[in-house]
């Protein structure tokens, strides 16, 4: 099969981060999403990371509905902090079966080149690039024959402003599938800074 790898935080999931797989399960002929949560982004702080056991649940809830969608938690049991590379031979060996291709965004295919070892990852897997709809912007890499941009309909929020919307004591409503947000206000998660 082939596998779209959508690596992330998802601190929380949120609707953008499924309508981005959705598009890509649909128009990038991918027969699954495998939507990898990352404990530890080597590029990011973890000062407001969510427990990734809770982040995990919260996407569980999110893609329950959609037989496309599979939630991930390999890199809960690698060296921290995660990096693609290692996740990928794993996957790889532990699935030979299946195809696996990186589902990134345009911001990270600018610093691509900054991954560790970013050749290997190009020399053996596709990496389909999510674009904003009329923006074209191009890349260092974005011509590599395993590198394919789509423009996709993207929503304008993040994790970042839903956690703020909760600190400040804003509805979330619509931001995250309805079972995410009442979860999210039943366990209290992201009313404090973390």
């Amino acid at each position: 099969m082939q596998i779209g790898l959508f690596f992330g935080s998802f601190n929380p999931i949120h609707t953008g981060h499924l309508i981005i797989a959705n598009f890509m399960a649909d128009y990038a002929h991918l027969d699954e999403i495998w939507f990898v949560v990352s404990p530890q982004n080597p590029f990011k702080s973890s000062d407001e990371l969510l427990d990734e056991k809770e982040r995990l649940m919260l996407l569980d809830l999110a893609i329950k509905e959609d037989p496309r969608f599979k939630s991930c938690d390999i890199e809960f049991t690698l060296p921290r902090p995660s990096f693609t590379e290692h996740t990928l031979t794993e996957l790889s060996t532990l699935y030979p079966q299946h195809k696996f291709t990186l589902i990134i965004g345009g911001d990270n295919l600018k610093n691509f080149h900054q991954w560790k070892n970013y050749q290997q990852i190009l020399a053996q897997h596709q990496v389909f690039v999510y674009a904003r709809v009329g923006i074209v912007d191009k890349p260092l890499l974005a011509n590599h024959p395993n590198i394919k941009l789509f423009e996709v309909p993207l929503l304008n929020i993040s994790s970042t402003y839903i956690r703020e919307s909760i600190q400040a004591g804003k509805s979330i409503r619509y931001l995250v599938p309805d079972s995410v947000r009442v979860k999210i206000e039943e366990r209290g998660f992201y009313t404090s800074s973390l």
